[in-house]
């Protein structure tokens, strides 16, 4: 990537300990930015070193499919994807509107969601419902607005002696 660097949008749902990174201003801004998202894996890929948890990223495009991959240790760990025009339904699917979201649940978005705690819904309109911020990374500010979303540590419980 050339020129100015992109803006990072974090969204946070702290009930579930889930902080949600997208790129904002990518050169394939728009229509196209998901397969930059798809090709690009260096931030997960680093943050699941740094923080040694497991990192999902996921690619969602409405009218062509999804994909989720999971990085842990700085190495891809796991993954699914699913290509809309691929998928074969059976006539229940096609006809019943709770049997096609029960097989939706099934797809990456959905298990990634049931992962955190979530509906698919939440998962994939977190970015609108969500606490969130948009930081340009070259701001003097960024750590400090990031502190304001974010939880800080966490201090130990001091429970006090049963006398």
């Amino acid at each position: 990537m050339t020129g100015a660097l992109p803006n990072l949008h974090v969204t946070v749902i702290r009930r579930r300990k889930l902080v949600r990174l997208s790129f904002v201003g990518l050169p394939a801004a728009g229509r196209g930015a998901a397969s930059w998202y798809a090709e690009h894996h260096a931030l997960p890929r680093l943050l699941s070193r740094a923080a040694n948890a497991t990192v999902h990223t996921y690619v969602y495009e409405p009218a062509a499919g999804e994909q989720v991959i999971a990085y842990g240790n700085g190495h891809r760990v796991g993954g699914d994807q699913v290509i809309y025009a691929d998928v074969e339904m059976s006539g229940e699917e096609e006809q019943d509107d709770a049997a096609f979201t029960r097989m939706r649940a099934r797809w990456p978005m959905g298990h990634l969601a049931y992962v955190f705690g979530l509906t698919r819904e939440e998962l994939l309109g977190m970015r609108r419902t969500a606490p969130g911020v948009v930081l340009s990374l070259e701001a003097a500010d960024a750590e400090e607005r990031l502190e304001t979303l974010l939880p800080g540590p966490q201090l130990p419980r001091v429970t006090p002696d049963a006398a």
